[in-house]
């Protein structure tokens, strides 16, 4: 008879030499296949269990597949230890170690560690001391690769939301590519309140990543993962005139939106320097140099800030629909997430004005904000 011996468990046996082997075989025929064990409390050493000795044949490598993904599913995803396995099992705690180290080596489990990005635990500790942040973040990225930079920074913040976000918080969202890849990144929230802060940016803009929904889609987004009430609307964040702006802000859902923004607890919003600025592209070449010239130098939530931190006033505010800047500035808790070394000076303003309480980083901005504190 060839094939292998097993227990009634379909666990494969080892007999030792060959009187056991023949036992064992006969018990095998005689019972449909199984060798029957001995009933719990029976004085009889118990078998080993062994792979098949035809190493060579094809049931042979099935079945050492088979047992060794056994092994592993009982260690990877059930938890068990490697002597609760190799107590179940009836091996040694060297066989079940050998068998898992086998099963990485061999491809059958693979492990992947999946995170936003190496935190640089030194400088995020150096610049949340020299500007007193409540939360700030530094993530190492590629710094050649821009769009690895904006879903690393959301997903560092996604995580971060998830710790800080308490039930029964009001949260606030604008905007922004960086926003927008931490709202894909979240995979769970407290309970909470989600409320838009800004109008959509104009299709003008003409990009792919840039489009009138953008905001609507964000807001209700998180709100589904908090599992909470979205307060959002569809009105572009720029209008061409101030009439227009005030007429919609009338209207039910901008003003529902914007009455709950004195409610916002948390704030999540992107940072830019003037010249970087999404606002900025989409203004016409006139109003860019005009806001240039008035000292505009940074740009949160269509908030624009000149290099003392004070809010820039003009014929643009009142065409806007989005948060105040008392109000953006009242927020107890803003976190905001910025890329590129060249807005640590647009950063570094911001937060010395009190606009921002938590940053989401990485390491190029990180020094330029050291470098000129």
């Amino acid at each position: 008879m060839t094939g292998q011996i097993q227990d009634n468990f379909g666990i494969p046996l080892r007999p030792r030499g060959f009187h056991e082997t023949f036992l064992m075989r006969r018990s095998q025929a005689e019972t449909g296949g199984r060798v029957l064990l001995p009933e719990p409390g029976e004085a009889t050493r118990p078998p080993r269990v062994f792979v098949s000795r035809a190493r060579d044949s094809p049931e042979h490598e099935k079945s050492a597949r088979d047992f060794a993904a056994a092994v592993a599913r009982r260690f990877f995803l059930d938890g068990k230890s490697k002597s609760e396995i190799g107590e179940e099992m009836r091996l040694s705690r060297f066989k079940v170690a050998r068998l898992l180290d086998e099963a990485r080596t061999s491809g059958m489990v693979r492990i992947e560690i999946r995170q936003a990005g190496h935190v640089d635990v030194e400088l995020f500790d150096r610049v949340q001391e020299a500007y007193g942040l409540t939360h700030s973040l530094v993530l190492d990225v590629d710094e050649s690769d821009v769009q690895a930079q904006r879903q690393l920074l959301g997903a560092g913040c996604a995580e971060l939301l998830g710790e800080i976000l308490k039930q029964d918080d009001v949260l606030g969202l604008a905007w922004s590519r960086c926003v927008r890849a931490m709202s894909f990144a979240l995979k769970g929230l407290p309970a909470c309140s989600v409320v838009q802060l800004s109008g959509a940016l104009m299709s003008s803009l003409r990009r792919p990543d840039v489009q009138e929904d953008s905001t609507i889609e964000l807001v209700r987004t998180v709100a589904k993962i908090a599992a909470g009430p979205a307060a959002y609307f569809y009105a572009p964040m720029i209008l061409p005139d101030a009439t227009t702006a005030r007429t919609l802000r009338r209207q039910p859902d901008v003003a529902r939106a914007m009455g709950l923004v004195p409610q916002v607890t948390v704030a999540v919003v992107g940072v830019g320097s003037w010249e970087l600025s999404t606002v900025h592209d989409a203004l016409s070449r006139t109003e860019r140099e005009q806001l240039r010239n008035d000292g505009a130098m940074a740009e949160i939530a269509g908030v624009l800030l000149d290099r003392d931190g004070r809010p820039v006033t003009s014929g643009l505010t009142d065409r806007m629909i989005t948060i105040r800047p008392q109000q953006l500035h009242d927020v107890p808790e803003v976190i905001g997430i910025a890329y590129g070394a060249a807005k640590a000076d647009a950063v570094r303003v911001a937060i010395e004005a009190g606009y921002l309480d938590g940053l989401v980083t990485h390491p190029a901005l990180a020094r330029e904000l050291l470098a000129g504190k």
